[in-house]
């Protein structure tokens, strides 16, 4: 979809776009609302503040459909098949490193009760290993906005790439 036909779209037609960027109704809602835009920038800067900050229930119902760093989304939604997309670059990496991912994705689930988010986009998996590392010593004060980041960084991504296509 690109911009102009994102602009011109009926709002249900620019809501179903959206929700697969971040599923979040707020943030959706308020991008759908602003159209038109009158670049992608201009759309991208948008999307990047809409909905900010987003509350902790959004947050979590957000992160509820992002995979662990290092599986495979399953399932045929448009979220899944972003995520297997996005995770597909960071290749099969070392017996050694897959298993840490594994742990420290568990370590991080069992401190904040939540997967770890990063985006995964143009990262090798010792980088995010790294980042899980660092992060995994953070209160829950700390790594709040840091998630929030992340999350509109992904956003932010995945729209840019549905406007491309």
């Amino acid at each position: 979809m690109l911009l102009g036909e994102f602009n011109e779209a009926d709002r249900p037609v620019a809501v179903s776009a959206l929700r697969p960027c971040l599923d979040v109704p707020r943030w959706v809602d308020q991008i759908a609302d602003r159209r038109p835009f009158s670049s992608l920038e201009d759309l991208l800067d948008f999307a990047s503040r809409a909905a900010s900050p987003l509350t902790s229930r959004e947050v979590e119902s957000a992160l509820a459909h992002h995979p662990r760093i290092g599986d495979r989304a399953t399932g045929t939604s448009s979220e899944a098949e972003l995520s297997r997309g996005e995770q597909a670059a960071l290749g099969e990496g070392s017996d050694a490193v897959n298993a840490a991912l594994a742990e420290g994705n568990r370590s991080y689930e069992e401190k904040f009760g939540r997967v770890f988010l990063i985006r995964a986009a143009g990262r090798s998996k010792q980088d995010i290993l790294e980042a899980l590392r660092a992060r995994i010593s953070h209160s829950a004060a700390e790594e709040e906005p840091i998630v929030q980041q992340q999350l509109r960084e992904i956003a932010v991504q995945r729209l840019q790439g549905l406007m491309s296509q």
